[in-house]
Parts: structure tokens; C-alpha cells; sequence
């Protein structure tokens, strides 16, 4: 396992991944295992979560975090990704990257010589699901049998939850306009990871149908960052798409509301929703922590 560029790295290793983030959460592991060992952090986006989790999280662990933007590295002034990716193999112990272009990280990857984790490309957002599965395991008690709702745009965290979900028996139905559909690519995995699992995968455009018996109702910001200049468009596609407190209703009694943040409420959840009795938005944020800090351990151990 040298490498986390997508869920699907860690297909065998995902419910081994997430008893260590509990067990690393309840302070059941050793005192700083990452002892004198160096993360860097390189950052084309901007981040608040993904940024504060891993360095937070390598400090908790005894190591240490540098963050590096576009600016901070000769990457930004036409340095060769490969020649990065050697350079800072001879510094560092491992490479965490927040890219725009998935191609980037699978490039920095390929030429690298320690391991490279994925903090989001425009493809995936692996650290983030694995927080998700975490919460959900905290209010739900498990996995298995349980639906989750994704309702909205079909982004980088809707691929990595298409192929986390059916890895742990979960349900999952993705919901939105019909123009909007998930990557191809990462379909055809999901499918065949939910047909090994018995686990079910639904796309449609229907939300009552999407919504009924949810456990699980999740939504993202319907314009992500790359996608600003579809922004008008996208906000009149995606209105009939809102998570308020009609739709919940919708959902089973006891469902969760999930959300990666950030939001914006009054787009694509309400306040009452995101502020409510059914939101963890707050607990499943904390998570990015205990789940970053699973992977570095797993990864730089």
C-alpha cells in the first residue's frame, strides 16, 4: 500500500483503516508513532479541513507538516512534476497533495519514492469519505444494510462515496438533475464492488423515490471550485434539489444529514437542516482529523 490516490487503494484495507482512526480517536495507540518523520503539504486549492486536519494531525502524532503552495515551490514556475516528486522524496517521508487535475497527483505518484496521499482531486476525495464512514459508524452503529442518500451535484466526494459505500455493504442512491450523471469511469468500478458485495447502486433524478427510507442524507455545494463559470446555471438545475425540512421528512426518522463542508445555506441545504437535530456536519469535520491521522499512520509508520 504505498500509495492513496483513490478509494479504491485501499479496497482490502478500508475497515482496518477505520478501527485505527476509533481506536487513534479513543487514544489507544503509542505516544507519537511518527516520531521525526515529515509531511509535505502541497496545496493548489484552498483548503480549511483538508490543511489544518493533516497538520494538526502529524503534530498530534509526533511528526511534522510543511505546507507548500503553488508559490512556495518551483512546481509553480514550470518545474517538472517528476522532477518534484525526486526532489522532495530525498526530504520527506511522505507527500500529501490537494491538486486541481487528478493527473497531477497520479504523475507526482509515479515518480515519487515515498508515499503519496490524495487530500482531492477534481476525480476524488478519498480522506473525506473515510471521515464520513467513520461518523457514520459513531450514530448509526454500522454499515451494513444502511442507505445513503447523495442528493445533488455528482462531484469528486459523490465518486469516492460511489466506491467507499458498496466496500462496506452500504446502499447508496445518487439524486439530481438528469444531465448531471457520475464519471463513467468510476461507475464501472463501483459496479463491480457493489455486485461482490451485495450492495446496491441507484442513479436518478427522482427525489422522492432517491429519498425514501434514506438513513443517510448527504449534499455538497452545487459549484465546485472550476466551476464557477456554470455557476447561474447550475443554481437553477440544482434548486429542486435542496435539502430542506420537507425532504427530510422524507428520509427515515432517525436519518442523519451529512455535509463535507463547506456550505452555503440557502443554496443547497437550509440552515434548519445543517443547524438541526439530524446534522453531524460538526462531528463528521472532526473526523477529518481522526481519519487523517489513520492514514498517515498507516501509510508512514
Amino acid at each position: 500500500m504505498k500509495n492513496l490516490l483513490s478509494v479504491c487503494d485501499i479496497q482490502k484495507d478500508v475497515k482496518n483503516i477505520l478501527e485505527l482512526a476509533e481506536k487513534i480517536k479513543a487514544n489507544e495507540i503509542e505516544d507519537q508513532p511518527l516520531k521525526g518523520k515529515t509531511l509535505a503539504m502541497i496545496f493548489q486549492k484552498a483548503s480549511t479541513r483538508t490543511r489544518v486536519s493533516f497538520d494538526v494531525g502529524m503534530y498530534q502524532l509526533g511528526g511534522r507538516a510543511l505546507f507548500l503552495s503553488s508559490n512556495d515551490l518551483q512546481m509553480g514556475r514550470g518545474e517538472s512534476i517528476s522532477d518534484t516528486a525526486k526532489v522532495l522524496s530525498r526530504f520527506v517521508d511522505g507527500i500529501m497533495i490537494r491538486a486541481i487535475e487528478h493527473s497531477d497527483v497520479e504523475e507526482l505518484a509515479k515518480h515519487s519514492d515515498v508515499p503519496v496521499i490524495s487530500g482531492l482531486t477534481n476525480l476524488e476525495h478519498p480522506c473525506q469519505v473515510l471521515a464520513d464512514m467513520l461518523t457514520i459508524k459513531e450514530h448509526l452503529g454500522g454499515f451494513k444494510g444502511k442507505k445513503l442518500c447523495f442528493v445533488g451535484d455528482c462531484n469528486n466526494v459523490s465518486n469516492s462515496l460511489l466506491l467507499i459505500c458498496p466496500m462496506l455493504e452500504i446502499d447508496i442512491t445518487i439524486v439530481g438533475p438528469e444531465k448531471y450523471k457520475p464519471n463513467k469511469q468510476i461507475m464501472d468500478k463501483a459496479e463491480k464492488i457493489a455486485s461482490k458485495n451485495n450492495s446496491q447502486i441507484t442513479i436518478t433524478s427522482n427525489l422522492n423515490e432517491a429519498i425514501n427510507n434514506a438513513d443517510i442524507v448527504y449534499t455538497d455545494v452545487w459549484v465546485s471550485m472550476g466551476d464557477e463559470k456554470e455557476s447561474s446555471q447550475r443554481l437553477k438545475d440544482f434548486l429542486p434539489y435542496q435539502v430542506n425540512k420537507t425532504l427530510m421528512k422524507k428520509a427515515k426518522k432517525n436519518a442523519i444529514f451529512m455535509h463535507c463542508l463547506p456550505a452555503i445555506r440557502g443554496e443547497e441545504v437550509t440552515s434548519d437542516v445543517i443547524d438541526g437535530p439530524q446534522s453531524v456536519v460538526f462531528d463528521e469535520a472532526e473526523n477529518r482529523l481522526h481519519a487523517q491521522k489513520a492514514i498517515l499512520y498507516y501509510y508512514l509508520k
